[in-house]
């Protein structure tokens, strides 16, 4: 993601005004996508959420989480579909084993499926490794049995800046301790950030993850996009 104020729309740049190509009302308000030029962009609420310029931090975000596993075929759940940047790029990686992605909007699974966003995404929906599962990943850490390898999350524009109140609480105590649970023993979380954060990874430690880093990705707005990482101990 390439995250802008989380209070403003981007308006015009050098390719002139964005062109709405779908505007809908989903369980969690409006969602809206635009083409920008060649790019497409994932409007929440009136927020700039996301759009196609550059995905190096979203596959950094895939990328990172496989290197603290071992060897073997792992499992992943990867939280939020967004522009479909994460979800083909761990499909273009054959040591994964099964891929599961949460996504709540609707529309944005639709956009994937049967619109613009397919010319990422639509080989690896084809994958018959990968399920992309209609859900509130908030609510499904909170409740589920599931237990994954890793968990890779990109929610919002990370733990300091979230545009749904909602998902507060997916990086607060309650929901990192949901996370760990959801993870087999050894097991790795990666979240994605619009900008380092410090208290996070403190809370990372707080709430029993060992091996807590970051890896940042430098942009040309100045402040880095940042993966966050920490492991379930065995």
């Amino acid at each position: 993601m390439t995250p802008e104020s989380p209070s403003v729309l981007p308006s015009r740049d050098q390719d002139g005004e964005p062109v709405v190509l779908d505007r809908r009302e989903g369980p969690f308000g409006e969602v809206v996508l635009r083409r920008r030029g060649a790019d497409h962009e994932i409007i929440a609420n009136g927020c700039f959420l996301m759009d196609t310029a550059d995905g190096r931090s979203e596959r950094l975000l895939i990328d990172a989480a496989l290197a603290m596993l071992p060897a073997g075929r792992p499992s992943v759940l990867i939280g939020g579909l967004g522009v479909g940047f994460s979800l083909a790029h761990a499909a273009a990686e054959p040591r994964w084993g099964a891929i599961t992605v949460a996504e709540r909007e609707p529309a944005i699974i639709d956009w994937h499926r049967t619109g613009p966003l397919a010319a990422i995404s639509g080989p690896a929906l084809a994958d018959p490794r990968v399920a992309v599962r209609e859900l509130d990943l908030v609510a499904y850490l909170a409740g589920t049995g599931d237990r994954y390898d890793a968990l890779c999350l990109d929610i919002d524009n990370g733990p300091d800046w979230t545009v749904t109140d909602s998902n507060d609480g997916l990086y607060g105590p309650a929901g990192l301790a949901a996370a760990m649970a959801c993870l087999h023993p050894g097991g790795v979380l990666a979240v994605w950030s619009a900008r380092p954060s410090a208290a996070f990874e403190a809370a990372l430690r707080t709430a029993g993850f060992a091996q807590v880093h970051s890896v940042e990705v430098p942009v040309s707005r100045g402040v880095p996009d940042v993966v966050h990482l920490g492991r379930r101990p065995a």
